[in-house]
């Protein structure tokens, strides 16, 4: 895999996690403030998501470049 396409592959893997983390730990306010939604979150805790995003999706990067660099999946013509 080279620099430009493992970019890629963790700029995927980060979104991936980070879009399915956003639910977690989320709750509504009691008293929701005059002009907000009922349904915005009290405290959603994004930077606490984008750490863990960050580490989860490097274990996956590791992952998917060891079982591509293996040999095992090729995506060269044989």
């Amino acid at each position: 895999m080279d620099f430009v396409s493992g970019i890629v592959v963790y700029i995927l893997l980060w979104w991936w996690v980070f879009l399915m983390s956003l639910p977690f730990g989320v709750s509504t306010p009691t008293e929701p403030e005059m002009g907000h939604a009922t349904s915005a979150p009290a405290r959603p805790m994004l930077w606490r998501k984008i750490i863990a995003s960050s580490l989860i999706a490097s274990i996956f990067f590791v992952i998917v470049y060891l079982v591509i660099d293996s040999g095992y999946i090729s995506f060269k013509p044989a």
